[in-house]
């Protein structure tokens, strides 16, 4: 769902940066009276899982597109959505300026439709409810039960907004070529799917943290004594093991046709199936100085575009990028913690 410079005008564009600037501010404000060491760890290695989750593209079977994670739910119910979603700039901006990965003008608006609903409206409206309910009823099967509902419910959810968002944003943007009610029609139900497999996704990596270590889960209570499985070191290294593997590997088997938004725009004719907007995949959107000065600024910052080396169709490009991405998100991640004052404990005054 990564949007390009050419779906956003400059005033659209700048409003999205300043909406997704004020939440990156309350965060940090936030964050700075967070006294929980142990987030720092566990915020450098699950925003590098999912960076490299989200090189990960699945099919939709029957569509001809594909979907991939987007991470806020997941990071949101590890690190609360203030350092999930500081989380999940890192990602998105490393992306886009390393690996062309959405327009540099488009960052704001994707950080808002990406991040901001995954982690904000994801956890307050739907995680925190969820797991401080009676849902299921008591017990460790029903905490299971909650945090795969709420997993599931939570992505499907935010992901729905987001979509939604994309379609408001073009509009406003004044692109004639994407008319509201079939935009909408089109990037709805291909989004309702894709947010249902990663709610699984998510599911399957929340249970493995809940059953080694629990109180890493936000609203699940300290019961560290009584239920850890695992010792916060081994979790770490295991979700960091699984990050490159994920990266490294499993992104070599990432699906090849259109993601969500790009199907919904240009479709998959090649592979006999729909054309959906039947849009020219070069000459679509709007254009403008400021779109022109962006682009150009990524195509010397972003290294291995596209995940792959330059003028390269070489699989090891994706590993590269797989492996260097993830450590350098896990990294800005830690720098930005220390300089912040992120998860420090305070010093108790005598």
């Amino acid at each position: 769902m990564h949007m390009a410079d050419a779906l956003l005008a400059p005033a659209a564009a700048a409003t999205m940066y300043a909406a997704s600037a004020a939440a990156a501010g309350v965060s940090i404000h936030k964050l700075k009276k967070d006294e929980e060491p142990q987030k720092l760890p566990v915020m450098a290695v699950t925003a590098a899982l999912v960076f490299a989750g989200q090189m990960i593209n699945y099919t939709i079977p029957g569509t001809g597109s594909s979907g991939h994670l987007c991470g806020g739910m997941m990071l949101s119910a590890l690190l609360g959505p203030q350092a999930g979603f500081l989380s999940m700039i890192v990602i998105l901006a490393i992306q886009c300026l390393f690996f062309a990965d959405g327009g540099l003008l488009a960052l704001g608006a994707n950080i808002w439709n990406m991040a901001f609903y995954g982690c904000f409206v994801g956890y307050y409206l739907i995680w925190r409810p969820i797991m401080r309910s009676r849902w299921f009823g008591e017990g460790k099967s029903a905490q299971r039960g909650r945090i795969a509902a709420a997993s599931i419910i939570g992505c499907v959810v935010t992901l729905q907004l987001g979509a939604f968002s994309v379609v408001l944003e073009t509009s406003l943007s004044g692109i004639t070529e994407l008319p509201f009610g079939a935009f909408v029609a089109l990037m709805q139900p291909i989004h309702l799917a894709i947010g249902f497999v990663e709610g699984l996704i998510t599911t399957a990596v929340l249970l493995f943290v809940y059953e080694a270590r629990p109180e890493l889960l936000q609203d699940v209570g300290n019961t560290a004594e009584k239920g850890a499985k695992r010792s916060l070191k081994s979790v770490i290294a295991i979700l960091a093991v699984v990050a490159l593997l994920v990266g490294g590997g499993l992104s070599l088997l990432a699906s090849s046709n259109p993601d969500g938004l790009e199907w919904a725009l240009f479709g998959n004719a090649e592979e006999g199936y729909s054309e959906n907007m039947g849009l020219d995949e070069e000459e679509f959107g709007v254009s403008s100085k400021v779109a022109d000065t962006a682009g150009s600024i990524q195509e010397k910052t972003s290294f291995l575009p596209d995940y792959a080396f330059a003028g390269s169709d070489s699989a090891a490009g994706t590993s590269v990028s797989g492996v260097v991405g993830s450590v350098i998100v896990a990294g800005i991640a830690v720098v930005i913690c220390l300089a912040g004052g992120f998860f420090r404990r305070k010093k108790k005054k005598d």
